[in-house]
């Protein structure tokens, strides 16, 4: 029903605004009395087989939402009843900010991709721990992204990771720290070994110095070099770090079945979704085999199928999220994934 009838509606429309109604339509949905249990008992796979432990979390399936989707935790409630084992809020910022200039958000139908530049628009750190003071014990685990402000140099940007990760500390179950965004000007430039070592170094020393710790993992971009992913590796050992999400979004445009023209015309940003895929499967596979499995890999690049999710964890990932594939599959892709998996693993 949702690729046949609703999704060739929503596409008629700009996308940045289809993501805002759709979200005031869940929000009034899940206000009537008995939807969300209702949408638990269609969408949700219950299995014991299917359940995750990873870096001290026990995760009732390995799917996840990936960050970006609920940047500001407005939905993770309603979101949680599609079946999902995690979702991931952010990337939150210590204030808040607009983003970058609209249009920003652009579907490439021809390729089952997307391209942003959204620029980590946020309502800031305090506004999502007003929306996720009030979790409950047995809602979905939540993952916090967390990022620096666009307008704090580089040489700042600890300040602005150490605010918000000491703020969301009692309100999230584990922290990514999000250094791979293309979207935020010269962001990338702390992947480099130097500067993200002594920023995740930081972090886990303030981590360390609650009664309780809570499990950090890096968000990697899909560009990096086998140079750069040996430094990464490098890096997770010496910081004693959580694990990895592999990956963040690509500012490639090779393979691209979507025409020159309409690239250049939507210019910058990350690209996700099915182009993404094989090369975030590489990455996965690179981290984990070099590694020799040290730690846990959180998979997300161009996963729309069991047979994709599959794919993501025959090469070394733990945990799998999705994005794009949930904006063009539907609410029922969770359910799909998982009952793949069980097929295929049972």
């Amino acid at each position: 029903m949702y690729k046949l009838l609703i999704r060739p509606i929503l596409f008629l429309f700009d996308p940045e605004k289809v993501h805002h109604f759709t979200f005031r339509m869940l929000q009034i949905l899940h206000s009537i009395p008995g939807v969300s249990a209702l949408t638990k008992n269609l969408y949700n796979v219950e299995n014991p087989k299917l359940e995750v432990e990873a870096f001290g979390l026990k995760f009732k399936n390995p799917v996840g939402l990936a960050a970006g989707f609920d940047k500001d935790g407005k939905l993770y409630r309603q979101l949680g009843s599609y079946g999902f084992g995690f979702i991931e809020v952010g990337t939150v910022t210590p204030k808040p900010q607009p983003g970058n200039e609209l249009p920003r958000l652009f579907r490439l139908p021809a390729d089952s991709a997307i391209i942003n530049r959204m620029g980590f628009n946020n309502q800031g750190v305090e506004h999502l721990i007003a929306k996720l003071k009030n979790r409950n014990d047995d809602s979905v685990i939540i993952g916090g992204n967390i990022g620096k402000n666009k307008v704090t140099p580089n040489e700042q940007a600890l300040e602005d990771y150490l605010a918000c990760f000491d703020a969301l500390f009692d309100y999230v179950d584990y922290f990514v720290v999000n250094v791979s965004s293309p979207n935020t000007p010269n962001l990338r430039e702390l992947q480099e070994k130097e500067p993200l070592t002594k920023l995740l170094l930081a972090l886990q020393k303030e981590n360390k110095s609650n009664a309780h710790p809570k499990p950090i993992l890096l968000k990697i971009a899909p560009d990096l070099t086998e140079s750069q992913l040996d430094d990464i590796i490098a890096i997770v050992r010496d910081s004693k770090i959580d694990g990895v999400i592999a990956t963040n979004t690509t500012i490639s445009r090779e393979d691209l079945n979507t025409p020159f023209d309409r690239l250049t015309e939507i210019g910058a940003g990350g690209l996700s979704g099915k182009p993404v895929r094989k090369r975030s499967t590489e990455v996965i596979k690179y981290l984990h085999e070099k590694s020799k499995g040290a730690f846990p890999i959180v998979a997300v690049g161009g996963i729309f199928t069991a047979k994709d999710a599959l794919e993501k964890l025959d090469a070394g990932a733990t945990l799998v999220q999705v994005y794009t594939g949930f904006i063009y599959g539907g609410p029922g892709i969770v359910k799909k994934i998982n009952k793949g998996i069980l097929k295929a693993r049972g």
